[in-house]
C-alpha cells in the first residue's frame, strides 16, 4: 500500500483524489523487497509549479527492509510546502471585489473581469508504514498505517490487504479494507454553511471531522512471461464535514450578472465512489508499456475517465527514457453552480470549486533514468493542462464576459534517487 498524490490545486496538490489507500502499484519503480538486513531507499524530490496559482515543493523518502522473519517493512516521509494563491470560488465580476482573509486578519481584492484568489501557505508532514508478512507459503499480509499533519488539518490512517496467490502463481487476488479519520480545524473557525457573508454572523463552529472506509478487491494475472495485468474495484464511503471551509459562492443579479453578495458552500455530508482500476505492463525485447484505464462514479453526480500510457525505452548502461501521456475527463457534481442568483430558492448544497466542475485534463511529460554512485538517478518533466467551460450557456449579463473557468496550466519537476545501504 502506498499513499500516491497527483497535485491538482490546492487540495489536490496535497492529497490526490483519484488515488485509493488501498491503491496496489503495478510500476516497474515500485518498493520490491531488497535483502535482509539491506535498506532499499526510494528517494525523491517534486516541484509542482501552476504558475500565478500554487506552487508544491515536496520531499519524500521510503524506505523498506526485509527483516529476520521474512517480513518486509516499508517506511514513508512526506514534507509538502504550499505557497501561493487558490481561487476562492467567487466568479469574475464588473466591479473590484474585495475579501476578508479566513483569519479575519487582513484583506484581499480581485480586479474587474479577474478571477478571486486568496493566498495560500501551509506545510504538510506525513509518515505511513507498511508491514508485509508471509502467512503461508501462498497468503501475504500487509497491515498498514499512517498520520499526516497540517495547520488545519490532521488525518489518521489503517488499513489491511490480504493477498492469496492461486494458479501456480500465475494469479494473485487481493482484498483489502482502509479506514481513514479526518478532524478539520478551519482558520478563522468552521462557516455557516450557505449562509450570506453580508449576513449579521451567528458565530462560526469548531473543529469537524470526517470518516472514510475503503473496500479494495483485485486480482493480479500473468498473462505471459512477458505481460502482466490487474484489475481492481474499489468502494469508498466518506461521511461528516466534506465541506470546503474556505471556498464561497457569488450571488449575482438575475438580469444584470453583477455581483450582489456571496454565500458560504455546502456540500452533502456523504459520499461514496465506485472505482474501476486496470493496467497492463508488457515488455518488449527490452522496452516496456504500461497501459491504464480507470474508471471513476461517485453519487455527487462525477463521472470521470483516466488513459495513462507510458513507454520505457532501454537506451542500454542502465540509461532509459520514459514517455507520459495521461488523459482525464469529467462530469460535474450535481450541485456545482458558477454562480448563484439573487432572488431564488436556495438550493440545500451548492459549491463553485473548480475541480467540481466539469473538466477536462490532458499531461504530457518526459522521465529520464540513469545509474548514478551505486544508485539509480531518475528525473521527470511533465506539463498538465485542464480546461473546462469558460463560457456556459446559463452565464448572466456581464458573467458572459469573463472567463468563468480560466484555464489551468502546470509544471512538474520531479528528481528520484534509489540506492541501497
Amino acid at each position: 500500500m502506498q499513499l500516491k498524490r497527483h497535485p491538482q490545486s490546492i487540495r489536490a496538490a496535497l492529497a490526490a483524489a483519484t488515488c485509493t489507500v488501498l491503491a496496489q502499484p503495478l510500476e516497474a519503480t515500485a518498493q520490491t523487497a531488497s535483502d535482509e538486513g539491506t535498506w532499499d531507499i526510494q528517494s525523491g524530490i517534486l516541484f509542482y509549479d501552476e504558475g500565478d496559482r500554487i506552487q508544491v515543493i515536496e520531499p519524500v523518502v521510503d524506505a523498506s527492509k526485509t527483516l529476520e522473519d521474512g517480513s518486509l517493512l516499508t517506511l514513508r516521509a512526506v514534507v509538502d510546502t504550499v505557497t501561493g494563491a487558490s481561487p476562492n470560488g467567487a466568479s469574475a465580476s464588473d466591479t473590484v471585489q474585495t475579501f476578508t482573509s479566513p483569519s479575519g486578519n487582513s484583506t484581499y481584492t480581485a480586479a474587474i473581469g479577474e478571477t478571486p484568489m486568496r493566498n495560500v501557505e501551509d506545510v504538510r508532514v506525513a509518515f505511513s508504514g507498511e508491514w508485509e508478512k508471509e502467512l503461508t507459503r501462498m497468503v501475504r499480509n500487509t497491515l498498514g498505517g499512517g498520520i499526516s499533519n497540517e495547520t488545519d488539518f490532521l488525518s489518521l490512517s489503517i488499513s489491511d490487504t490480504i493477498k492469496l496467490d492461486v494458479n501456480n502463481r500465475q494469479t494473485t487476488l487481493a482484498a483489502g479494507l482502509g479506514l481513514t479519520l479526518d478532524n478539520v480545524s478551519p482558520s478563522g473557525g468552521t462557516p455557516v454553511e450557505m449562509q450570506l457573508l453580508s449576513a449579521p454572523s451567528s458565530g462560526v463552529g469548531g473543529d469537524e471531522t470526517k470518516n472514510s472506509v475503503e473496500l479494495m478487491l483485485g486480482v493480479t494475472q500473468i498473462l505471459s512471461p512477458r505481460t502482466l495485468t490487474q484489475l481492481n474495484y474499489t468502494m469508498s464511503h466518506s461521511s461528516g464535514y466534506l465541506t470546503d471551509p474556505y471556498k464561497i459562492l457569488s450571488v449575482v443579479d438575475g438580469t444584470s450578472g453583477s455581483t450582489l453578495d456571496y454565500r458560504y458552500e455546502k456540500r452533502p455530508d456523504s459520499r461514496t465512489s465506485n472505482i474501476l482500476n486496470w493496467r497492463l505492463n508488457h515488455q518488449l525485447n527490452e522496452d516496456v508499456i504500461y497501459l491504464g484505464y480507470r474508471y471513476f462514479t461517485d453519487d455527487w453526480g462525477i463521472n470521470a475517465h483516466t488513459v495513462d500510457l507510458k513507454y520505457r525505452s532501454e537506451l542500454g548502461n542502465g540509461l532509459y527514457l520514459q514517455p507520459h501521456l495521461r488523459l482525464y475527463q469529467q462530469s460535474a457534481a450535481d450541485f456545482y453552480h458558477h454562480s448563484l442568483v439573487a432572488g431564488t430558492t436556495v438550493p440545500e448544497n451548492a459549491s463553485a470549486d473548480l475541480r467540481l466542475a466539469e473538466m477536462d485534463s490532458t499531461t504530457i511529460g518526459l522521465k529520464l533514468g540513469m545509474p548514478l554512485a551505486g544508485g539509480d538517478f531518475t528525473v521527470r518533466i511533465e506539463h498538465m493542462t485542464q480546461e473546462g467551460e469558460s463560457s456556459p450557456a446559463n452565464a448572466i449579463g456581464v458573467q458572459q464576459n469573463y472567463d468563468l473557468y480560466p484555464t489551468l496550466d502546470a509544471n512538474i519537476i520531479q528528481f528520484g534517487y534509489h540506492f541501497e545501504f
